[in-house]
């Protein structure tokens, strides 16, 4: 094992065990490499007259660059867009995600949490997360519905075994007695338990009460008090998107942070759907534990395994998708930019309700509870997903996305309010053509 990891190794050891046996066999080995990496930053500091260490081109002292590339760029430097950005992200949006975590999670206060690392959108901090805590074999909670790239992420390319528990309740709530169970029979089995919760969730929209959500916090906790190393993974995509006054209007990150020294939370979020910039790839790994004295070497010791991570996977999130985020949230605009979106989201999902209201659509489908973020579902009573699916695209121009054999998925996110009535309708043709056999 490289010095480097051992020596990370010893300071989270020392200060929490349970985090030490709870990194994967990978997760144990990483480290973040000097090398290369702390001469040039060396260089950096002390080379004033030539420094022949930065694997970029440059011309007469500035980044080299083409004007065709620039003319597009207009307002950002070379330096700021076009050269790597650190694998651990850069410091100034590292520094501003986090306090914007404190400002969007009041229960944070008074607690310590990491500084967030920067990833290729939330999905690369899945995969970067699977690399550093999960080992094949390891069991990983999951409600039945969900996003399918779970599955691909962790059960296909890391081997761990995705094991499923009912997501909804005979009220149509979340499922606080299967996912206790689920737990308990992890624990029982397994030293670990690996816990990933997605709210609002994808595909239902589904984000938990404050009631349910004090519940799913009493079940890892206690299970960290029993014995287990607990990992309570929140993946945050559509965090803040909360239209209905009893959610939680918080990520359950804050809730855990700090409940046992057995329980580590693990937050993956983004700019990627809270901000509107999907393609431009920026998502975060933040950590919060509790543990005695200065947690600060523990989360730097985390971090470092997490940027060597990034960095012998893609080795550095993009510097000119990290700047434009960055220079946004300094806007004077931002805020009233995330509040006019919210808005126009929150309008298009209360017409959904409105609209499916109506009892003419009772003889066709369920409505699965929905309450935040983009998404939706129907659980067809008479016809199957897949070929409503097929009919509706080919007939009528509509697309949909089938799950299992009897959900619909309608992402609101991207149809205007004034479609909403129409869509739904053209679903009602749908499922009355095939019952008819058209």
């Amino acid at each position: 094992m490289n010095s480097l990891s051992q020596e990370l190794n010893q300071i989270i050891g020392q200060s929490n065990g349970q985090i030490m046996a709870m990194l994967s066999k990978v997760g144990q080995q990483l480290f973040f490499p000097k090398g290369i990496l702390s001469q040039s930053a060396e260089a950096k500091e002390k080379a004033h007259r030539i420094n022949a260490t930065i694997g970029i081109a440059k011309e007469e002292g500035h980044t080299m660059c083409f004007g065709s590339i620039m003319d597009n760029l207009q307002g950002i430097r070379p330096s700021a867009s076009l050269t790597y950005a650190p694998s651990f992200g850069l410091p100034a949006l590292r520094q501003r995600w986090q306090e914007e975590l404190y400002v969007k999670n009041p229960s944070l206060a008074g607690k310590s949490i990491s500084l967030p690392v920067v990833t290729c959108g939330i999905t690369h901090a899945i995969s970067i997360f699977s690399d550093v805590w999960v080992d094949p074999g390891d069991v990983v909670l999951l409600p039945d519905m969900m996003w399918g790239n779970y599955n691909m992420i962790l059960g296909v390319r890391k081997g761990a075994t995705v094991q499923t528990y009912s997501f909804l309740n005979a009220q149509n709530g979340f499922n606080l007695e299967a996912l206790e169970a689920a737990v308990a029979k992890v624990a029982k089995e397994k030293k670990k338990v690996i816990a990933l919760l997605n709210f609002p969730q994808n595909p239902t929209g589904y984000t938990v009460s404050k009631k349910e959500a004090e519940g799913i916090v009493r079940i890892l906790t206690q299970a960290a008090v029993n014995g287990s190393h607990v990992l309570a993974v929140l993946d945050d995509a559509y965090f803040g998107l909360f239209y209905e006054e009893e959610t939680l209007k918080e990520s359950l990150f804050a809730k855990l942070c700090g409940q046992h020294s057995n329980l580590l939370a693990i937050k993956l979020d983004g700019a990627t759907k809270e901000n509107f910039v999907w393609g431009l790839r920026v998502g975060f790994i933040t950590y919060g534990f509790a543990c005695n004295g200065d947690p600060k070497p523990v989360y730097e010791a985390l971090e470092k395994k997490t940027a060597g991570c990034v960095r012998g996977n893609i080795s550095n999130a993009a510097h000119l998708s990290q700047t434009i985020v960055l220079q946004s949230m300094r806007d004077p605009r931002y805020e009233s930019e995330k509040k006019e979106k919210f808005e126009i989201l929150k309008s298009r999902a209360v017409k959904v309700k409105a609209v499916l209201a109506d009892k003419k659509y009772n003889s066709a489908w369920d409505v699965y509870p929905f309450n935040s973020g983009y998404f939706m579902c129907l659980k067809l009573k008479t016809v199957e997903a897949e070929p409503l699916r097929v009919h509706l695209l080919n007939r009528y121009g509509v697309g949909l996305i089938a799950l299992g054999k009897h959900d619909l998925r309608v992402a609101f996110s991207c149809i205007d309010e004034d479609q909403v009535q129409e869509l739904f309708d053209t679903i009602l043709k749908g499922v009355h053509d095939l019952e008819a056999g058209a």
